[in-house]
């Protein structure tokens, strides 16, 4: 679960809120994305629970927060960055368009499912290689003379 796509789903859920909140909605907005950056889903959670809605709205509020609820675990933004991890779409995007999408969507390609599969897998084993890892090569060769 992406930072980015988190994000947008509190911003729905601040204006979902609006007529709640009033002119403190980017006060109530900023205190919730703190929520989100430290992984506080309850925080967040507690914070909309406290207006009391009724009918189509807390539908929608039970629906808005039942998508932070479903996906807590995923949502531990700052322990996955204290261990050096990314939060964000973006690495994992590239990384399909390069390993994958590059052999896959050659000019006059045609796969099947399997054979795709199959291409997939073989293609991350690949690109997961130690020895392909960026590094210092052994300095093997002796200099010129």
């Amino acid at each position: 679960m992406d930072l980015f796509h988190a994000r947008e789903h509190l911003h729905d859920l601040a204006r979902s809120l609006e007529f709640m909140l009033g002119d403190r909605k980017d006060e109530w907005l900023a205190a919730r994305r703190e929520d989100l950056d430290y992984g506080d889903i309850d925080g967040i959670c507690r914070a909309a629970r406290i207006y009391p809605l009724e009918g189509v709205k807390k539908d929608e509020l039970d629906t808005a927060l039942g998508y932070f609820e479903n996906n807590a675990p995923r949502m531990r933004y700052h322990w996955f960055r204290q261990c050096g991890l990314f939060v964000g779409s973006g690495v994992v995007e590239a990384s399909c368009k390069s390993v994958i999408g590059q052999r896959l969507k050659q000019s006059g390609m045609h796969w099947s499912e399997n054979g795709a599969d199959a291409i997939t897998a073989l293609r991350c084993q690949q690109a997961s290689r130690p020895e392909d890892r960026i590094g210092y090569a052994a300095r093997n060769q002796t200099g010129a003379a």
